[in-house]
C-alpha cells in the first residue's frame, strides 16, 4: 500500500432520497473494488423517512447500512436544509473525511455541499450541469448552487459542461464520467421482479400485464397539488387506460390529494391498479415490461432511454435533454390532446426508438473512482 493511500481519509458520501440511493449504489462498489481500494463512509441524512421502503432499497441496491444517520426527516424546504445543516456539521468534525461526495440534487445535497464548503473539506458532486431553466422547481436552485462552490464535477452528459460554462465555472473542475443511474439499471436488469408477480403481491389480477400495459408515476407539487391540475391529468389517464391498462405506482401525496380533492372515482380500478410506492427491482421489473411510461419524474426519464421503453413526460422542461435528443423520452406537459396523440402513436408501433448516450454504460462509477483517486491523492499528501 503506497503511503498516500495510507493517509487518505475516509470519503463521506452523503444520500438523502430514493433518488440518491440509485446513484450511490454502484459508487460505493466503485471505491471499494478500485486499485487500491477508496475508503468510504456512507451518510443518510434521513430526508427519506419511510423507514421500511428505505430498508427494502438499500436491500434491492445492495447498499450497506449507512454508518451514519441524521435522522432528519420531513418539513418544509427551508426546515429540511436547515435540520440537515445542524447536524452535520458535528460529523463532518468528528470524522475529518478527505472529501464530501453528494449526488443529485435533494435538499441534502445543498445542505451538505454548504457546511463542508464553509469548512474548507472538498466536495464531489455526481450529476452536475442538469438544468431545467425553471427556477420554480426547488431541485434547480439546488443544483445550481452546488454546482457554484463544489470542487469536483461529475457530469453524466456532455451538454451539461455547456451549461457549467455558462455560469462561469472552470471546466477544469469538470470530469465527465457518465450515469451512474444506468449502472444501477444494469446491475439490476437480471434480478428485476417480474410485473406480474408485483401485482400478485398486491392483491391485484395480474391478468392487467399480460399483454401491453403503461406505467404511471406523478408526484411533482406543480403537478399533483392543485386540484384542477390533478383532475386534468386522472381523466387523461382514465382516458388512456380504454385503450391501455396501466399501473399506477402512487406517491404518498398524489394519494393524499386524490383523497383531500374527492377524486378516487376518475380512475377506474379494472383498468388502473393503484400499488403504493414501489421498492427498486419492482419498478424495473414494471418498467422493463411497459408498452410506455408517463411520468413526471427525472430519474424515470433516464432508466426508460436505458431501458428502450417510450417515455411520455408530463412536464414542459426537462433538466435531462439528452433523453429527448437521444433517448425514448417525449415532453407533453398537460397537452391533452399531445398525450392522447403520443400513446397512440406508440400503441401504432411508432413511438421513438432512441438510442443509449454516450457512457450510459454500466461503468459510470468505475470511472468516477479514478478520477477521485487522481484527485483526492495530491489534496491529501
Amino acid at each position: 500500500m503506497t503511503e498516500a493511500v495510507k493517509t487518505l481519509a475516509p470519503v463521506m458520501c452523503v444520500v438523502g432520497a430514493r433518488p440518491n440511493f440509485m446513484k450511490m449504489a454502484p459508487i460505493l462498489r466503485a471505491l471499494a473494488s478500485h486499485e487500491p481500494p477508496i475508503p468510504a463512509l456512507l451518510l443518510h441524512t434521513g430526508q427519506h423517512y419511510d423507514t421500511d421502503m428505505s430498508k427494502k432499497l438499500f436491500v434491492d441496491l445492495g447498499l450497506p447500512q449507512p454508518d451514519i444517520n441524521l435522522e432528519v426527516g420531513s418539513g418544509s424546504h427551508a426546515v429540511q436544509t436547515a435540520e440537515v445543516m445542524k447536524r452535520f456539521e458535528p460529523t463532518l468534525d468528528e470524522y475529518k473525511p478527505s472529501c464530501v461526495l453528494v449526488v443529485g440534487d435533494v435538499n441534502s445535497t445543498l445542505a451538505c455541499t454548504l457546511v463542508a464548503v464553509k469548512k474548507g473539506v472538498p466536495v464531489a458532486h455526481v450529476e452536475a450541469g442538469l438544468r431545467s431553466y425553471d427556477r420554480k422547481m426547488p431541485e434547480e436552485i439546488n443544483r445550481l448552487l452546488t454546482d457554484q462552490v463544489a470542487d469536483r464535477l461529475y457530469t453524466t452528459e456532455r451538454s451539461a459542461a455547456d451549461n457549467l460554462a455558462r455560469e462561469g465555472i472552470d471546466l477544469a473542475r469538470v470530469c465527465f464520467a457518465g450515469n451512474v443511474m444506468i449502472d444501477s439499471v444494469e446491475a439490476s436488469r437480471a434480478h428485476a421482479r417480474p410485473a406480474a408477480q408485483t401485482l400478485r403481491d398486491h392483491s391485484l389480477d395480474p391478468a392487467l400485464v399480460a399483454a401491453r400495459y403503461g406505467v404511471v408515476t406523478l408526484h411533482r407539487p406543480s403537478n399533483v397539488d392543485d386540484p384542477q391540475t390533478l383532475k386534468h391529468l386522472l381523466d387523461l389517464l382514465a382516458k388512456v387506460s380504454r385503450d391501455l391498462p396501466l399501473v399506477f405506482a402512487m406517491h404518498p401525496r398524489t394519494r393524499s390529494n386524490i383523497e383531500r380533492f374527492g377524486l378516487q372515482a376518475v380512475l377506474d380500478p379494472a383498468r388502473v391498479a393503484v400499488l403504493p410506492p414501489q421498492g427498486y427491482l419492482e419498478m424495473q421489473g414494471l418498467m422493463g415490461g411497459a408498452t410506455l411510461v408517463l411520468t413526471d419524474s427525472g430519474g424515470l426519464q433516464e432508466e426508460t432511454t436505458a431501458l428502450g421503453v417510450p417515455c411520455l413526460t408530463l412536464r414542459e422542461n426537462t433538466e435531462r435533454p439528452i433523453t429527448v435528443e437521444q433517448g425514448t423520452n417525449t415532453l407533453i406537459g398537460l397537452d391533452g390532446a399531445a398525450l392522447l396523440a403520443g400513446v397512440a402513436e406508440i400503441l401504432a408501433g411508432k413511438g421513438k426508438q432512441g438510442r443509449v448516450p454516450e457512457f450510459w454504460d454500466g461503468h459510470a462509477a468505475e470511472r468516477i473512482a479514478a478520477d477521485l483517486y487522481q484527485w483526492l491523492t495530491p489534496l491529501s499528501a
